[in-house]
């Protein structure tokens, strides 16, 4: 399943997030189609064309929508529902045009079941919302990551920036915001409500497929939005390691540390042989640690060991992907981990308890069994 990245340099609206996903090679095609599925057709044409902010060049999609009265939130979510739009976009334009009632409701003091959008409640919101869900759908991306988003100071037409409803919008959603010097709005509503129903606020570790540039209204330069599209490689950032050195602990009780560290939620620990000062023999013991449990394993580690302080480093580690498959051989059936790299296989393991057990029950040497097991995982696999 592919990913993407929302590259909010210069903030996020829906129209950027239109143009970036057309750029980055979604089908233009796709718009029409959600302004027919809406039942838009007299209300709404779309323009799609390319531009340039300074030395960035991109697509501009301009969604053009009568003036008409905005729609109650009632109304919004039944053109919704009733769209003829896949399952999976349905439900993320449903939540979005959800965020943006629930912080209209708060801002107005009206309950959802009364409230009537007006800016936000007209056809172009439709389009956007219900676009760019359909969009990342033709791209086949399953999961949306975006960076923080810009925060402008100051104020603009008598409302403070960055605007009350895009902030509401993304509240509890995990966004970051980062301060600018810009004094205009940069993150509009139903760009933050796209995010917010969808993204996650970190920057994962990708294989690039194509990277898209949707261009904003305002003709300063660098007015944009990317979005990169890719398969993400598993990773893991923000490990700890915690290092000690110790020369004066029984090589048992050594061992015990290690498995209380493990049960104590260490991501691993190793223990290497160490010459130390005055050439004392010892050992440097380092344990891997997610953010949540560098506190109970740094107490645990200065407690039950003789050392007399720990080293505390951050580091980052790439992970290749993995899986468990079964695998049905000759001499019975045996879990196999799979290795894979942007999403594909590239090696196997066989589980040592599963060959263990079958090489007992058949009477046959270990590492037969192991290879067998691993050349019918690598037949099913395709990697022969």
């Amino acid at each position: 399943m592919k990913v993407a990245y929302f590259d909010c340099f210069s903030g996020i609206s829906g129209d950027m997030v239109l143009g970036a996903l057309v750029d980055a090679g979604a089908n233009r095609d796709v718009l029409d189609s959600t302004v027919a599925a809406l039942r838009l057709g007299d209300e709404v044409t779309i323009e799609v064309r390319r531009e340039q902010r300074g030395h960035l060049g991109g697509t501009r999609v301009v969604v053009t929508a009568e003036e008409r009265a905005g729609r109650p939130v009632a109304a919004l979510r039944a053109a919704v529902e009733e769209a003829g739009v896949p399952d999976e976009v349905r439900s993320r334009a449903l939540a979005a045009v959800d965020r943006i009632a629930q912080v209209e409701s708060v801002i107005h003091g009206e309950a959802i079941s009364n409230l009537h959008l007006h800016e936000l409640g007209g056809a172009d919101t439709l389009v956007d919302l219900v676009g760019a869900f359909w969009l990342l759908h033709d791209l086949g991306v399953g999961t949306v990551y975006s960076s923080p988003l810009p925060a402008p100071r100051g104020s603009s037409e008598g409302m403070p920036l960055p605007a009350p409803a895009s902030v509401r919008v993304l509240a509890g959603t995990g966004a970051v915001f980062e301060a600018t010097e810009e004094t205009r709005e940069l993150v509009t509503p139903t760009g933050a409500a796209i995010l917010g129903a969808t993204a996650i606020f970190r920057r994962p570790a990708i294989e690039l497929h194509s990277i898209g540039y949707g261009i904003g209204a305002r003709q300063a330069p660098g007015n944009a939005l990317a979005v990169w599209i890719g398969t993400e490689v598993d990773s893991e950032t923000g490990v700890t390691v915690i290092e000690t050195n110790i020369d004066d602990m029984a090589p048992n009780v050594l061992a015990a540390l290690v498995e209380d560290l493990m049960a104590a939620g260490a991501t691993d620990v190793t223990v290497t042989p160490a010459l130390m000062k005055k050439g004392r023999l010892g050992h440097l013991v380092a344990v891997m640690a997610k953010p949540d449990h560098v506190g109970s394993l740094t107490e645990h580690l200065l407690r039950h060991s003789s050392t007399l302080g720990v080293r505390l480093a951050p580091v980052r580690r790439v992970l290749a992907g993995r899986r468990i498959v079964e695998v049905r051989t000759d001499l019975g059936t045996a879990r196999v981990k799979v290795k894979e790299l942007g999403g594909k296989p590239v090696d196997v393991a066989p589980e040592y308890e599963d060959c263990r057990r079958l090489a007992r029950e058949q009477g046959r040497d270990l590492r037969e069994v192991m290879r067998v097991v691993a050349e019918a995982a690598r037949r099913e696999l395709g990697l022969t």
